[in-house]
C-alpha cells in the first residue's frame, strides 16, 4: 500500500492548494485533519475548500458534521482510519492535512485511552475560564494535580482546561492516561510527515488579508446561523477562531471594527501556537518555510520517493 503524506502548518499557510496538487500528482486523496473543518457550518470562518479549490480531487472528512456536535480527536480517529485504508486499499495516496496536530499525532503514535468527559464538567470548566481566564485554570489544576500544572506553559489555556476536565471527571491525573494508548494507525514505514514553517510576519498579514476576505464572502452569515441556533458556547463550533468575537458583534456588545481586530489577533496568536507544537511535538519533521507551492513540491515529492521505495 502506498504510504500516507501527513502534512502540518499554521492557518493561511496554504496547505488546501499544496494538498490537491500532491493529489493530482501522485494519484492521491485528501482527508482532513483539521478540527474547525469538520462543521458543516463552519465553511467560510474555517476557510475549509471550495468545490472550486479541490479539483476534481476527491476530499474526506469535510464537513460532515454539525455545530451542535461536541466531536474529538477520538471521533476523528474512528473516522479516519477506515478511510485512509480504503483510499490506500485502492492504491491511492492518502494525503492528510490540517492544522491539528493531535489528529496527525495519533495516528501515528496511537491516542490516550482517557474516558469521557461529562458535558456539565465541561461546563463547569468554561466557566472557571469565563470568570478567572487562564490563571483561574492553572490556580485550580495547582490545586488538585499540581505536577500536571507544572508541566504546561503559563498561557497553555487548552491543556490547562483539558487536564481539570479530566481530574473532576476521573480523580486521577490526565498523566495516568498517557500511557495508555490505542495502536498507531499508520507505522513507521507507513508515513511521511512535513511541517510547513512559512515566516511569521509573512503569513501574520496573510491571516489579516485572510480574515477581511472571509468577511466578505460570508462569515457572518455563518456566525448569524449559530447564534439562531443558540448553541452552548462551550462547544467546539463556537470556539472557531473569529466566531466569538463575531457573535459579541451580533449582539451589539462591540463594533464590528473590534470584531474584525480581535478575530485577526486571536488566529496569529492561534498560528503561534501551531509553530510552537509543531516544535515540541514534530522534532524529526522536514520543515518547509517556502510559501512557494513549487519549492514545497520539489522538498516533498524528493522524500516522498525515499519513503515509497524510488
Amino acid at each position: 500500500m502506498k504510504p500516507a503524506i501527513l502534512i502540518h502548518g499554521p492557518t493561511a499557510s496554504g496547505k488546501t492548494a499544496l494538498s490537491v496538487a500532491l493529489a493530482k500528482r501522485l494519484d492521491g486523496e485528501v482527508i482532513n485533519a483539521d478540527s474547525m473543518q469538520v462543521y458543516g457550518d463552519l465553511r467560510v470562518i474555517s476557510a475549509r475548500p471550495t468545490e472550486s479549490e479541490m479539483d476534481g480531487v476527491p476530499h474526506h472528512l469535510f464537513g460532515h458534521v454539525p455545530a451542535a456536535m461536541r466531536y474529538s480527536t477520538g471521533k476523528w480517529l474512528e473516522a479516519a482510519t477506515p478511510v485512509i485504508s480504503d483510499v490506500q486499499r485502492r492504491g491511492k495516496v492518502p494525503i492528510i492535512i490540517g492544522g491539528t496536530g493531535l489528529y496527525h499525532l495519533c495516528l501515528v503514535e496511537g491516542l490516550s485511552q482517557i474516558p469521557p468527559v461529562p458535558d456539565e464538567i465541561r461546563a463547569d470548566v468554561s466557566a472557571i475560564t469565563r470568570s478567572g481566564g487562564v490563571e483561574a485554570l492553572r490556580s485550580k489544576l495547582e490545586e488538585v494535580d499540581p505536577e500536571t500544572a507544572a508541566r504546561f506553559g503559563k498561557g497553555d489555556r487548552q491543556r490547562l482546561a483539558r487536564a481539570l476536565e479530566v481530574w473532576f471527571a476521573t480523580g486521577s491525573s490526565i498523566a495516568s492516561f498517557q500511557g495508555q494508548k490505542t495502536r498507531p494507525v499508520l507505522g513507521p514505514n507507513e508515513w511521511l510527515g512535513i511541517a510547513l514553517t512559512p515566516v511569521r510576519a509573512k503569513l501574520y498579514s496573510r491571516i489579516d488579508k485572510r480574515f477581511e476576505g472571509m468577511l466578505m464572502e460570508g462569515a457572518m452569515e455563518e456566525a448569524r446561523g449559530l447564534l439562531a441556533q443558540d448553541l452552548p458556547p462551550e462547544l467546539p463550533a463556537m470556539k472557531a477562531h473569529g466566531i466569538p468575537w463575531l457573535l459579541e458583534y451580533l449582539r451589539e456588545e462591540i463594533s464590528a471594527q473590534a470584531a474584525a481586530e480581535n478575530a485577526k489577533r486571536d488566529t496569529r496568536r492561534y498560528a503561534k501556537r501551531q509553530f510552537t507544537w509543531i516544535g515540541r511535538q514534530f522534532p524529526f519533521w522536514p520543515r518547509i518555510p517556502s510559501m512557494s507551492l513549487d519549492d514545497r513540491m520539489r522538498v516533498i515529492l524528493a522524500l516522498y520517493r525515499e519513503v515509497d521505495g524510488g
